[in-house]
């Protein structure tokens, strides 16, 4: 096992200093350098770390981080996602050091979703560098908690991840640390403004525990799981599509982990938390108004056809009631307008619009061509409303105008005081009829009485997540597909207070199904004497 080398040195080798070498030393020197075995060596034999139970020791690596150090070496892309407390920061800190110090003029960017994950990156290249010995290590000219300047012209920089970082730099080489949990708007900007570095012949590594399955980390990870080209042979060494080589490690090849162990991490965190951290699967971190180990399990599918802007998933069927609902916008390219249609007693979604830019007059329009598209088909029943707050008033504007007779089926209103407002037409949302429409929305769901068929719709359900005292969602994503549907399941409450058949629908097997739910996790009390 190597000394540590700082015994004899200061903790940071000055710059440009000449030295005189032992024949050892320069052979020690010589196998750091070599293109494909030089980070291994070096990290096996001059990476100290600091281990949370033993202390300072010198690196030794598992099975699969040697397979994590090889993917960080042999491929220019390469993602990679791995558990919790798996070692891939001590990885990544070893590879990058070695890179910058055999890899002269390299400019290396860290970028992480926290600034402390990037400090604590670089705290510990800093470590592993000032118990490195002189004849390995290269001199530096800059030296602080967030950079590192070598004298070889190489450079580390580590930085938060957001939509300019690293702009101005000349990447050769770029780490990016938990990029699952980078906000995707973030995410987006700056993948976009990576990509001109990369496509120039730049270097990236990706890690993360994995997080949402739409998010930009999830969207690489498929594509280079795609290892097929269109005639369905294999890519040469299995690089994705993309150009990225996928590596996984779960809990369970980590060598002091067992079933025990996993027992015990799934109590403590729950089975949700432990696949997503654990066992490497897509499943969303924040608190989502669907379960998200249900949200997994989503698929959409492909419309049927398409009417104008409308996707329909399914052809009317004339023995079927409708509810068509619109959630308005201001139609000026900020949150789109949305309308979703629903087959009763089935609880199917089959149509769905969409549009940011559409006027009040062209989204009361587009409502008015669904209904006579169905009106056409010759369905039983249509019902359909508007939401009515803010700019919903427009929209009722606009149908009073038109005339409520001209468009087909029957409008509904909100059936009980509201607000402080009796009469109001349409639909009005305050906070507690939200929070209980959304709560009906999840049952329904969950339970499988509502058949959800838009990709865009599930989409937006992985990001509806608890906001305070209700639901929205996240910063920077839309809702309007989940609140046009959350208007269709107060619509089709108020349906089932007339009509039999649907209240059977959405009621059947409520009791059972909540018995069954109380049965997997009650235990029988235990037994007493009462002699």
């Amino acid at each position: 096992m190597a000394a540590k080398g700082t015994a004899d040195t200061t903790l940071v080798k000055s710059a440009y200093v000449k030295q005189s070498y032992t024949q050892e030393e320069l052979i020690d020197f010589q196998k750091c350098c070599d293109p494909v075995h030089g980070a291994l060596y070096f990290m096996r034999n001059f990476m100290w770390i600091q281990h949370p139970t033993k202390g300072s020791m010198l690196f030794e690596p598992y099975e699969y981080q040697l397979d994590l150090i090889e993917n960080y070496n042999q491929h220019r892309k390469s993602i990679n996602m791995l558990g919790r407390q798996m070692g891939k920061t001590t990885v990544a800190a070893g590879y990058l050091l070695w890179y910058a110090m055999f890899r002269p003029d390299s400019e290396i960017l860290v970028a992480s979703n926290k600034g402390k994950n990037a400090a604590d990156i670089m705290r510990r290249i800093r470590y592993a560098y000032e118990h490195c010995p002189d004849h390995i290590r290269a001199g530096t000219s800059e030296y602080n908690k967030g950079s590192i300047s070598f004298d070889n012209g190489s450079r580390i920089v580590a930085e938060t991840t957001t939509e300019t970082t690293g702009r101005g730099m000349s990447i050769s080489l770029v780490y990016l640390d938990e990029f699952a949990f980078v906000k995707t708007g973030i995410a987006s900007e700056f993948w976009t403004s990576l990509s001109p570095t990369l496509a120039t012949g730049g270097k990236c590594i990706i890690t993360s525990t994995p997080n949402n399955d739409e998010d930009i980390f999830a969207n690489i990870w498929r594509q280079a799981e795609n290892i097929f080209d269109e005639f369905g042979n294999e890519l040469d060494g299995g690089v994705g599509r993309n150009g990225f080589k996928s590596y996984i490690a779960k809990w369970d090849q980590h060598p002091d982990r067992d079933e025990a162990w996993a027992n015990e991490e799934r109590s403590s965190i729950g089975i949700e938390r432990f696949k997503r951290e654990h066992e490497c699967e897509f499943i969303i971190f924040e608190e989502t108004l669907v379960d998200p180990l249900f949200l997994v399990d989503m698929q959409g599918s492909d419309p049927q056809m398409k009417h104008g802007q409308v996707r329909w998933y399914k052809y009317p069927d004339p023995n079927s009631t409708y509810v068509v609902a619109l959630d308005p916008s201001t139609g000026t390219g900020g949150d789109p307008a949305a309308i979703q249609v629903v087959e009763l007693p089935s609880m199917e979604q089959v149509a769905e619009w969409q549009h940011n830019k559409t006027p009040i007059e062209g989204q009361v329009k587009c409502l008015m061509e669904i209904m006579r598209f169905l009106e056409d088909y010759s369905v039983a029943q249509i019902y359909w409303s508007v939401e009515s707050n803010a700019i919903g008033e427009g929209a009722l504007v606009v149908i009073r105008d038109t005339g409520e007779e001209s468009f087909p089926g029957e409008m509904l209103h909100e059936p009980n005081k509201v607000a402080g407002k009796r009469g109001r037409r349409g639909f009005y949302t305050t906070p507690k009829v939200k929070l209980e429409a959304c709560l009906s929305l999840k049952r329904f769901i969950e339970t499988n009485k509502l058949k959800i068929r838009s990709k865009v719709l599930i989409t937006e359900l992985k990001s509806f997540v608890a906001r305070g005292n209700s639901f929205a969602a996240k910063p920077g994503e839309h809702d309007d597909t989940v609140m046009s549907m959350v208007l269709i399941v107060r619509l089709i409450s108020y349906i089932a207070t007339f009509e039999d058949k649907v209240y059977d629908v959405i009621n059947a097997n409520l009791a059972n199904n909540m018995l069954d739910d109380y049965e997997d996790d009650w235990d029988a009390p235990m037994p007493f004497d009462l002699s």
